[in-house]
């Protein structure tokens, strides 16, 4: 059965401040609970909310990298609903004029480049936590500390046409996040979440697609719980289609929309004649399903109002100028440009860029000393972010300069060592600070490059592999290997590969080819 999945994202990052966004509360994760807590982020009676400067900085900027556009005027908002863990029964936010709108990233995803619509960034307040005991009592513990977080949200266009896209997506978000110190990104801490909204567009007889009811999952808090929870709710929500189309459900009657180029109707409740409404659904982690909750409400159910205690925000255009000069060049501009200036492949440019701009400068700087674009990215790849990984060091924290990365490199070339033989020169220069001479001499490690040593240590390897040197002059080509081998074990691989493969072929050409082993 052919058909198409539509999925947007909503977003929500904690942003890097020291203070809440209306209130003087620390900002800060792993507080005792209720600890970081006023009479204005607890909504009591009589208090004024003021906005923090910082965290409008921060969510202009974040809205700036995400190409956003960035209205001159905005307001605050209540979106009021009741829960536990809002004490004021209302949310500060942004409804109808937003910091920024109509924005876009672009995305490596399985299926390439892709450039993913932003409907909207806007800047509300968080609310507490809720944590439950679902294996005794069944309490449920109320933590007002997050109350008043600054928190960005960050609405996607439904242009998502794949699990794996919206994780590159969630990915993308993250190295930009943090690479402008937006937010620190931290799932496992709740700075950042994401909801995630899914139909699937069916192909029915009549040449169009049905489309079948929005399913909003929540409780997300992974990168592969995102990526699991749309593949099962995908799969569901085809299997309840082919199960009830045509009785329960009906494809609504009339004009047809059209959405990326296909002409879409929503399928209806057949019994009440009317379209099937979204649903919120959690994403139950363990049983790996996800499970529907509830409807979905819409804007109207929130029964938005103009915050009355705060002005609204009017933006000076020389400012905004000044902070879109602070960006910097992003991530995908950077992976551009070390493809094109270096001629890494996507995948290399990938990697170097996803560790963020400081692993990048040392990849620039070490190529350029080494004259060796690709050795460098190789080296850092895998030798460096091996080291950094396993230790749980900072590149800032390695003794392992850049410039010394680069001399090893070209130590290694002019010497023609072996990698295991580099690997080791690298292993000292990081235990000791080092340059590549200095550890290659304190391990011993000379190099065998007079030819005329090295022409008679050949010829005693082909007088040792007789039968070897038969299959070679066979047609066996590769039967030289194992001579190669025995040379570069005899030198302790300190012998230049080069040198050597051209004296064995040089020396293979004198032994006659009816020698027998």
């Amino acid at each position: 059965m052919k058909h198409h999945l539509v999925i947007g994202l909503e977003v929500h990052v904690q942003l890097l401040t020291r203070t809440k966004l209306f209130c003087g509360c620390r900002n800060q994760f792993g507080l005792p609970p209720n600890s970081a807590t006023c009479p204005v982020c607890l909504g009591l009676p009589g208090v004024l909310p003021v906005m923090n400067r910082r965290a409008f900085e921060l969510a202009v900027k974040a809205a700036l990298a995400l190409n956003c556009e960035i209205p001159l005027f905005t307001k605050w908002d209540r979106k009021n609903y009741y829960y536990p863990d809002l004490p004021k029964n209302y949310q500060i936010s942004q409804y109808d004029l937003p910091l920024s709108r109509n924005g876009w990233l672009d995305v490596e995803s399985p299926a390439g480049n892709r450039r993913i619509g932003i409907i909207r960034v806007h800047l509300e307040e968080d609310a507490g936590k809720l944590t439950h005991d679902e294996q005794g009592k069944g309490d449920s513990l109320v933590d007002l500390n997050r109350t008043g977080t600054p928190l960005l949200e960050i609405v996607s266009r439904p242009d998502i046409v794949a699990p794996e896209e919206a994780k590159a997506y969630l990915e993308e978000i993250r190295l930009l996040m943090r690479e402008l110190e937006i937010s620190d990104c931290e799932m496992q801490e709740g700075s950042l979440r994401c909801d995630a909204n899914i139909n699937v567009h069916v192909a029915v007889p009549d040449g169009c697609f049905a489309a079948t009811p929005i399913v909003e999952i929540k409780n997300l808090n992974s990168f592969r719980a995102v990526e699991r929870a749309l593949k099962y709710e995908a799969s569901r929500q085809i299997a309840e289609f082919e199960k009830k189309f045509g009785k329960e459900w009906q494809i609504r009657e009339g004009q047809p929309r059209e959405f990326a180029g296909r002409l879409v109707c929503p399928v209806m409740d057949a019994e009440r004649g009317q379209p099937i409404p979204k649903a919120t659904a959690g994403w139950n982690e363990d049983r790996g399903v996800t499970v529907v909750q509830r409807s979905k409400e819409e804007a109207e159910d929130y029964r938005y109002l103009p915050d009355p205690d705060l002005v609204p925000v009017v933006v000076d255009p020389a400012w905004l100028d000044e902070m879109r000069s602070q960006l910097g060049e992003l991530p995908a501009a950077q992976r551009r440009r070390l493809q094109a200036d270096y001629a890494l492949t996507a995948y290399e440019a990938g990697v170097l860029t996803a560790q963020g701009r400081a692993l990048v400068a040392y990849f620039e700087e070490t190529a350029q000393t080494a004259g060796d674009p690709k050795e460098a990215s190789n080296w850092i790849i895998n030798d460096l972010l091996q080291v950094l990984n396993e230790s749980k060091r900072s590149l800032a924290d390695l003794p392992l300069k850049p410039r010394s990365l680069g001399g090893l490199i070209r130590y290694l070339k002019q010497t023609g060592l072996n990698k295991q033989r580099g690997r080791d020169i690298f292993a000292r220069m990081l235990e000791k600070g080092i340059e590549a001479e200095q550890a290659a001499g304190e391990l011993g490690i000379q190099v065998v490059g007079d030819e005329s040593e090295l022409a008679e240590i050949v010829r005693r390897a082909i007088a040792a592999n007789p039968k070897a040197v038969a299959d070679y002059k066979n047609g066996k080509k590769k039967a030289a290997d194992a001579i190669k081998g025995a040379i570069m074990r005899e030198t302790k691989g300190m012998a230049r590969i080069e040198v050597v493969q051209r004296l064995l072929l040089e020396e293979l050409e004198k032994v006659p080819s009816d020698e027998k082993a």
